[in-house]
């Protein structure tokens, strides 16, 4: 790729006390060049920011140039955050899976909802899963240079015929040499698949998961973990697709395999290696696995163990903050996807249980999505408008800040944190994990006032991104 592709890193923060803070970085500045190499991404930023002599090309917000230099310890960071993590742009998908939901999603919404990423340095930086079947042989050389793993890889099916039926893609048949390509490296993957009935489940899914298997041995396993994953489809799919959506007893069926696949890698590789993500037990209405299941969450991304590790975490933070009793009496609506209502309800009996405080859980479906089943990171604005609207939801709203875009207010359909409170005419606190939830029951202040409630009053912390597979 030249150089001239390869745009000015822009920084849009600089963390205080910091290098950068004492040199005098500024939001708007713009790295061009580190000792005279321009970084495509932010792999090659923190690759040449590690040595202890600096020199920097830096355009400021005003376009000027100027020249940096900089003497500091080795791998001591710069304290610099960037619009992007990728100077020269995104390595585009041109696979054509039936179950992206990238095409799943109703045109007309803001643009970077229908970025279809395949992009190796989102995989090793974010733990985002790419198809392998994009890279150049530029990349590939990359990737075994700087030794960028793990990486997290959609395999969804071994058997080339099948897999380059779910993908569309003539090059995704070559899987299997490509694990292997990582396992003569020393490299590792972390390997999903997405159970699409009636294409890749039943013997296909035994087949995959077996081949997948020989790949965790040795020292540096090439595959490290895998995921098993069911489909997830909504009611703007295309209608020809040959997608079905996993039913009651196929998500029973899958587990009954997968657990016996399950005893098989344990006693074999010394780990359960194949993990079934939490909604397989959801659709099932089947008790989660115990919290000494998970080995170490290796797939807590996709859904596996997600919410035994909130359920944990909240057991934790409960017992060190949780008071007795409330000096004043105060009163919450706590929204989540109807998937985790049963999980949950504990929770709110934990929180109900200290003397003044009122918690109500509201555990709401997608309409907007046409699902019976939905998880937490899936609801939209319109989905929580005609969920709510008209009830009694207390003081204010507790609203985990997966369901926003990342460092924004806005829903999966555009909707705003800001418009929805004036819908409801109920103040919305976005919270972003256990401790801000337990925070803002206890101790968080906010006004009360209507014509407050769109002046900047109402804040939400930045939020993670809104996941597909997030309870």
């Amino acid at each position: 790729m030249s150089e001239i592709s390869v745009r000015p890193a822009l920084i849009t923060n600089v963390l205080p006390d910091s290098i950068a803070a004492e040199i005098g970085f500024e939001p708007g500045d713009a790295i061009v060049a580190i000792n005279g190499t321009r970084p495509r991404d932010l792999i090659d930023y923190q690759f040449l920011c590690a040595d202890e002599v600096l020199e920097l090309e830096v355009l400021d917000a005003a376009g000027k140039s100027h020249s940096v230099e900089i003497e500091k310890d080795y791998d001591d960071d710069l304290g610099l955050e960037f619009e992007t993590a990728l100077f020269d742009g995104l390595i585009q998908c041109n696979n054509r899976c039936p179950f992206c939901f990238i095409d799943q999603q109703p045109p007309g919404k803001r643009q970077s909802l229908y970025l279809k990423d395949d992009d190796y340095r989102l995989s090793f930086l974010y733990g985002s899963y790419l198809t392998l079947t994009n890279l150049t042989q530029k990349e590939w050389d990359r990737i075994e240079q700087m030794r960028l793993s793990p990486l997290y890889v959609s395999v969804h099916a071994t058997e080339p015929d099948i897999r380059r039926r779910l993908l569309k893609n003539q090059r995704a048949g070559q899987i299997l040499e490509q694990l292997k390509w990582f396992q003569e490296r020393r490299l590792q993957i972390h390997a999903q698949v997405v159970v699409c009935p009636g294409i890749n489940d039943g013997i296909h899914l035994e087949r995959t998961l077996l081949d997948l298997a020989q790949f965790h041995a040795g020292e540096v396993p090439a595959v490290a973990s895998a995921a098993v994953v069911p489909v997830g489809l909504t009611r703007f799919r295309p209608t020809e697709d040959e997608l079905t959506p996993v039913s009651h007893e196929k998500a029973e069926e899958v587990i009954r395999q997968v657990q016996q696949l399950q005893e098989k890698f344990r006693q074999q590789l010394g780990s359960t290696f194949a993990w079934l993500a939490d909604e397989w037990f959801l659709i099932a209405r089947q008790d989660l696995p115990p919290e000494s299941h998970y080995e170490d969450y290796p797939q807590i991304g996709n859904g596996v163990g997600s919410i035994r590790q909130f359920l944990k975490q909240f057991q934790n933070i409960a017992s060190e903050k949780l008071p007795p009793r409330l000096d004043t009496h105060r009163s919450f609506t706590w929204v989540v996807g109807n998937a985790v209502e049963q999980a949950f309800q504990p929770l709110v009996q934990q929180l109900n249980a200290v003397e003044g405080l009122d918690v109500r859980l509201a555990a709401l479906r997608s309409d907007y999505w046409g699902q019976e089943i939905t998880v937490t990171g899936l609801l939209t604005g319109q989905d929580l408008l005609k969920g709510l609207q008209g009830k009694d939801l207390g003081e204010a709203i507790l609203l985990p800040s997966l369901m926003l875009k990342q460092n924004d207010t806005r829903f999966l359909d555009d909707m705003t944190v800001e418009e929805l409170t004036r819908q409801l005419e109920t103040p919305i606190l976005p919270v972003n994990g256990t401790e801000e939830l337990i925070e803002a029951c206890i101790k968080h202040s906010f006004c009360t006032k209507p014509s407050e409630w769109n002046s900047g009053a109402i804040q939400p912390k930045s939020a993670a991104g809104a996941l597909v597979r997030t309870d």
